[in-house]
């Protein structure tokens, strides 16, 4: 096959290109440039997609022989990722961009680019696999769960999948290491990158400041109702947090608060005990579906966070996506974020979590009778 090789800069993209061309692959390498104002260095493991990235990815495809292109995707990646990340907080929500980066950029964008080139696949470093199924190509967990990537690639298609290759699904990260180690891979012992690429000093809330502007408002006590601090403006917080709060007046009992709430059109952030961050119930929107579609009643389980536990629960089609009861309480879950599905190591789909509740056992076994009702 003609595969696209998208070569990042780091260990793990160089050596699935150097897979890709052991198994007879013709391989053209391709790195993404997401922004006009690049740095020139890393900071440690901070950040991605910098000059030396783009140096290091160079590096790695005329080891390989691979011909090597760099792709403007700057404006796309502004729109897609960066945009959408501003406007999902402004509303009160909490996107994953590197999700989104995924979806509308190193798999829409150059599957589409790639497609129309004449390539048959694209060929990315992701620690996930791909195994023939019943009807087509399926989305599996990769082997290491602890490098497991599959939640940040639930938000692809069917078609998207058939048309990529994972080649280190079945690999670990050490064994990833040592394998570029043994072809002389220069980036064998890179740091992974981390934290959010364009926000490479890991301030989020100041950043967002910068874009969207400081609107301070009261911070309140879930329980009490009495105002316990302020804050610079809401869009700056996310359900679950409980770091830089700055409280001025501590609970009754001592006990942490935690950001149970975000109120961005009235810019108030509510903070309680950990209990009320407790939900058994999502409802989400805009589904993804990697393969065979949810089944009303399917047992299946979910997933909120990249490295997040996988929680066994009873999944529903909705008109708008889908609703998950799970079996177990959740903490800290919050609009906007990703619920991926999972039958097994499958990948089923992924949703935007649009609406979180709690419901007694009581309403829980109500619920499961109205099956697909809303």
């Amino acid at each position: 096959m003609r595969v696209l090789a998208a070569l990042s800069g780091g260990v793990d993209s160089a050596v699935a290109a150097a897979r890709a061309v052991d198994a007879g692959h013709e391989v053209t390498a391709v790195h993404l440039a997401l922004s006009r104002n690049r740095e020139s260095l890393r900071t440690g493991a901070r950040g991605c997609c910098t000059i030396e990235d783009a140096n290091d990815a160079f590096r790695a495809a005329d080891m390989l022989g691979a011909p090597f292109y760099v792709w403007d995707l700057s404006a796309e990646f502004q729109e897609a990722v960066i945009d959408d990340f501003i406007s999902e907080y402004a509303a009160g929500r909490t996107p994953n961009p590197c999700l989104r980066c995924n979806e509308r950029i190193k798999f829409q964008a150059v599957l589409d680019r790639g497609m129309a080139l004449g390539f048959d696949a694209v060929v990315t470093g992701h620690y996930a696999q791909i195994a023939d199924g019943p009807v087509g190509k399926e989305l599996h967990r990769a082997v290491d769960m602890s490098k497991d990537q599959s939640y940040v690639l639930g938000v692809l298609t069917h078609e998207q999948i058939s048309h990529s290759l994972f080649p280190l699904g079945d690999t670990t990260k050490d064994e990833v290491r040592k394998e570029a180690e043994r072809r002389g891979i220069l980036v064998a012992q890179k740091p992974d990158s981390h934290d959010i690429c364009f926000i490479p000093d890991g301030d989020t809330a100041g950043w967002l400041s910068r874009r969207i502007g400081e609107k301070p408002g009261e911070v309140i006590d879930a329980v009490s109702g009495d105002v316990v601090g302020k804050h610079e403006g809401a869009h700056a917080y996310t359900v679950g947090q409980r770091r830089g709060l700055a409280l001025g007046r501590p609970a009754p009992d001592g006990a942490r608060r935690y950001v149970v709430d975000v109120d961005v059109p009235n810019n108030k952030v509510m903070v309680g005990p950990p209990t009320l961050l407790d939900i058994n119930v999502i409802e989400a929107i805009r589904p993804s579906w990697a393969g065979p579609q949810l089944v009303d009643g399917m047992k299946v389980g979910v997933q909120f966070r990249a490295h997040g536990e996988e929680i066994s629960a009873v999944a529903f089609n909705t008109p708008e996506g889908f609703r998950v009861e799970m079996d177990a309480m959740a903490r800290g879950v919050a609009s906007g974020q990703a619920a991926v599905l999972y039958e097994g190591s499958r990948v089923i789909g992924s949703g935007t979590i649009s609406r979180t509740r709690r419901i007694s056992d009581a309403d829980q076994t109500n619920a499961n009778r109205l099956v697909g009702t809303n």
